[in-house]
């Protein structure tokens, strides 16, 4: 086991001495300092070729047109509405979200008192648990009302200006 590592820990090093940049420079001035009466026009054509190959890379050019973007329209709503038929669609709206909401506030008491229940059998201080319950939905509450206060005063404001 030892030995098989050593091996391929000697075939890696020497896998990547093959990319050694140090080496690579070395070899480039040892090349470049032999006497060679063509060393300057292979350095030239090196240079041009790859100038060239450049230049063309940089001059093309491939913009997309980008593409219209789709508008779907809200249908659902006649647009020769009357605002008394506006009027009472909001009005229909506002008793469902009222609905929705006194159910959800119904199970979210029966929730409370089964918790409660539980609190009792294991000897949890309920009376306690219910106040701080209790002040944080209305400390809710009033966070609420207050932001919705903001966004009535923000809207009149613009109707106003």
């Amino acid at each position: 086991m030892k030995r098989s590592t050593m091996i391929t820990g000697t075939s890696l090093s020497r896998f990547f001495a093959l990319f050694n940049p140090l080496r690579a420079i070395r070899d480039f001035r040892s090349v470049w300092m032999q006497e060679n009466p063509y060393r300057w026009r292979f350095a030239l054509v090196s240079l041009v070729a790859t100038c060239s190959i450049f230049s063309v890379m940089f001059q093309e050019e491939h913009r997309i047109e980008p593409r219209a973007p789709e508008i779907t329209w809200i249908t659902t709503f006649d647009p020769n509405r009357t605002d008394a038929e506006i009027m009472a669609s909001n009005i229909a709206n506002q008793k469902e979200q009222d609905r929705l909401k006194a159910e959800r506030e119904a199970r979210e008491a029966q929730t409370r008192e089964v918790y409660e229940t539980i609190g009792r059998v294991s000897g949890i201080d309920v009376e306690a648990a219910r106040k701080e319950g209790e002040a944080e939905r209305a400390a809710q509450k009033k966070a609420e009302e207050e932001a919705r206060q903001r966004a009535l005063a923000e809207i009149e404001a613009r109707q106003g200006n």
